[in-house]
């Protein structure tokens, strides 16, 4: 009677202390929680059930409160909501792993080399590589096709640059392209010699064009390549990834893969501008499942502007007389962006140079007619004339920019701009200004998939190796709260995902990245930081051996 007695008092204190030992699936406790709420909350411990956060609080209240299949003690370590990227092209980065990876050559004599070994190796069919970047080699004009022809003569080889915006290809893979000295692409340049015969560039539209003769990649070396991309991406501490332009066909295998539980990656898909795309989303509407959504459209309205296809208002600085390329004529964007606002998708455009960015706010701003919550997006937005600026705001339009192109692109941005327009470039605080958020992403695989290069290129204005010292126009340096939020809530804002991702909060997925420091308080040491795991739903993704078994 005694033990009954002691036993009933023991429930009455624990009740009375509010203990009821509900079951989660997964506690992580002892930690610093960089909640980013709304009252940017610093916790210790969350708790998971079924995917979603169901506790977040001190040490105390929420072990008190839950016992879980699996707790995991953080020793001190940083919780943040699950990082994203929230412009990138992860169907592209994988079919690169079965391609050359010219990315880092000193030359095009070594960006050859590397064609060869693969060519070597595929011993017959297309050989096709991407990465180059003439702005890094000690002759900055762009290649020729001379040493691919010689390097291969009868077979197909083609280089992509870096930015995805040029190419160039053999004499074989010309002529497979049907390509020679009289042909014209609307938004496009066959770039010829003094001989009157193509040099093997080909910008924009001319390289779509050659791009599409290319055989396609087997679908099961696809699929395992995806997987390797994802698990790349997870050890970067990504959670979720907005591929920025897939086909109706690159769409379905993704989905298809994630179905099957055999791709745990959170994407937010961008349906190219294509026909078919238009007609099979407008009849079927909106794509979203658990880990996949496609409601947005992505257009393009100028090139890159390391291969001087960026639209501007006024001609290169170092090629008179030359603007750069329109790439999507201006009648039917307005007539397709029309039918989509009307279908309730959202539109992204990407936008490089200033006339391209204007030419993208007066048509958003013909169809929206004001502020809105379309939440409609600029890809890059790397020069703004300064009166458009305020446009942003006018018509509710989502800057998406790319923190490391200001560092990757600041040796050369001034020679192709000029002195004084470079100053309106990648003017990042500006943007975020105008609208009060920013979504920032990496465009990998034109640049490194690492986000915390992307935080540290932002915050810093340096590449991760240090350069330009002092940093890049640092006057447009976001802080590194501002830097973190649009890798998380204000990356989830852009794609209408708020509700369920970017912040730790009750009811939200249980989406975390685990670092070994907190980036607020120490910003300056981002890049030494370590990706200690990555929780995806309640999962843990990826963990860092050294830190947890």
């Amino acid at each position: 009677m005694i033990r009954l007695w002691s036993t009933c008092l023991l429930l009455l204190v624990l009740s009375g202390c509010g203990f009821r030992s509900e079951e989660a699936d997964l506690v992580l406790h002892n930690g610093r929680v960089l909640t980013l709420d709304g009252e940017l909350t610093v916790a210790q411990a969350v708790a998971v059930k079924d995917g979603l956060v169901v506790a977040v609080g001190t040490d105390q209240e929420v072990r008190r409160k839950y016992r879980a299949k699996r707790t995991i003690d953080l020793k001190g370590a940083t919780l943040v909501p699950g990082l994203a990227d929230a412009h990138a092209h992860v169907v592209g980065y994988a079919d690169g792993l079965l391609r050359a990876d010219l990315v880092g050559t000193a030359s095009w004599e070594e960006a050859v080399g590397r064609m060869k070994e693969l060519g070597a190796e595929q011993r017959e069919g297309w050989v096709v590589g991407r990465g180059w970047d003439q702005n890094d080699w000690d002759d900055t004009a762009l290649p020729t096709r001379a040493l691919l022809d010689a390097a291969f003569p009868d077979r197909p080889a083609v280089c992509e640059r870096i930015d995805g915006h040029a190419v160039v290809a053999n004499a074989a893979a010309l002529a497979a392209a049907g390509i020679g000295a009289n042909s014209r692409f609307p938004g496009g340049e066959v770039v010829l010699g003094a001989d009157g015969q193509p040099t093997g560039v080909l910008i924009d539209a001319a390289a779509s064009a050659v791009q599409a003769a290319i055989p396609p990649l087997d679908p099961e070396a696809r699929a395992e390549a995806l997987r390797e991309a994802e698990a790349r991406l997870f050890a970067a501490g990504l959670t979720a990834v907005t591929d920025a332009g897939l086909s109706w066909a690159d769409i379905q295998f993704v989905d298809s893969l994630q179905r099957a539980g055999a791709l745990r990656l959170r994407i937010v898909a961008m349906a190219s501008d294509t026909e078919e795309n238009r007609t099979r989303f407008l009849a079927s509407g909106p794509l979203v499942t658990d880990r996949l959504q496609v409601r947005c459209f992505k257009f393009y309205m100028d090139g890159a502007l390391g291969s001087r296809g960026a639209a501007l208002l006024e001609p290169y600085s170092d090629r008179p007389g030359w603007s750069g390329l329109l790439v999507t004529d201006s009648v039917a964007y307005v007539e397709r962006i029309t039918a989509l606002h009307a279908a309730g998708f959202q539109v992204a455009t990407h936008a490089i140079g200033d006339r391209a960015v204007r030419l993208v706010i007066d048509a958003c701003g013909a169809v929206l007619r004001g502020q809105n919550d379309a939440r409609w997006r600029i890809e890059h937005a790397q020069v703004v004339a300064e009166e458009d600026l305020a446009r942003f705001a006018a018509f509710s339009l989502v800057p998406s920019v790319q923190p490391t192109h200001a560092t990757s692109d600041a040796p050369w941005a001034g020679v192709r701009l000029g002195r004084n327009r470079v100053r309106r470039a990648y003017a990042y605080r500006e943007l975020k200004d105008a609208l009060g958020m920013i979504a920032l992403g990496t465009d990998f695989p034109v640049e490194d998939i690492d986000p915390r290069k992307t935080f540290h290129a932002a915050v810093a204005r340096r590449s991760a190796d240090g350069k330009p010292e002092g940093g890049f126009q640092t006057e447009n340096a976001l802080s590194p709260l501002d830097a973190l939020r649009g890798m998380t809530v204000w990356a989830a804002l852009a794609n209408f995902q708020e509700d369920r991702f970017g912040t730790v909060e009750v009811g939200k997925a249980a989406d975390f990245t685990v670092l070994d420091r907190d980036w607020l308080a120490e910003p300056d040491r981002v890049l030494e930081s370590r990706v200690l795991a990555t929780v995806v739903a309640g999962e843990v993704v990826y963990s860092d051996g050294s830190w947890l078994r």
